[in-house]
């Protein structure tokens, strides 16, 4: 049983590392497969408050959301030769797939609920350093590791709200 917490670390460090150094390292580089991440992705979330209209379409097609659903089932199939001998670390990490993507995507259809319930994921992406805060579904390597900037709840962001009010107003 020890498996589960485990398999549910394990999965919360994956996820921190594979943003960090894959979706925003290699992300950047505009050749990159991981390229959609920072030049879609997140130029979409500053442009719609945090919203991703490409979690509007199907997962299936070679698009951002496809990619990603690509790399969880990556991940899920390399868990299968270890499901034998560590059923509930593996289970762990395979749920931890399934519930990384409904989150994202959710988050990126719903920004109140983001803000309430992955703020974490919001302040990565709508606070002043989209280098920090680079896990999605729990904040742990984020406060373990020291990448956590707080930004929701901030007068930063009271501020950047009332802003981006303003101008959508101003544009109505």
């Amino acid at each position: 049983m020890i498996g589960i917490p485990a398999g549910l670390l394990a999965a919360n460090f994956v996820e921190w590392a594979f943003h960090k150094h894959v979706l925003h390292a290699l992300g950047k580089k505009k050749r990159s497969l991981w390229a959609f991440h920072w030049h879609e992705h997140h130029r979409a979330c500053n442009r719609y408050d945090h919203v991703d209209p490409a979690y509007e379409r199907s997962v299936i097609g070679w698009h951002g959301q496809g990619k990603e659903a690509v790399a969880l089932g990556v991940g899920v199939m390399l868990g299968v030769p270890f499901f034998p001998v560590a059923p509930f670390f593996v289970g762990a990490m395979w749920y931890s797939a399934y519930n990384y993507y409904r989150k994202h995507k959710r988050a990126h259809l719903d920004t109140e609920w983001a803000r309430r319930h992955l703020p974490w994921h919001y302040d990565h992406h709508m606070g002043p350093n989209p280098d920090a805060n680079w896990c999605v579904t729990r904040p742990w390597f984020d406060e373990i590791l020291g990448t956590r900037e707080p930004y929701v709840g901030t007068e930063r962001e009271r501020a950047d709200r009332q802003r981006r009010q303003e101008r959508a107003e101003a544009r109505a």
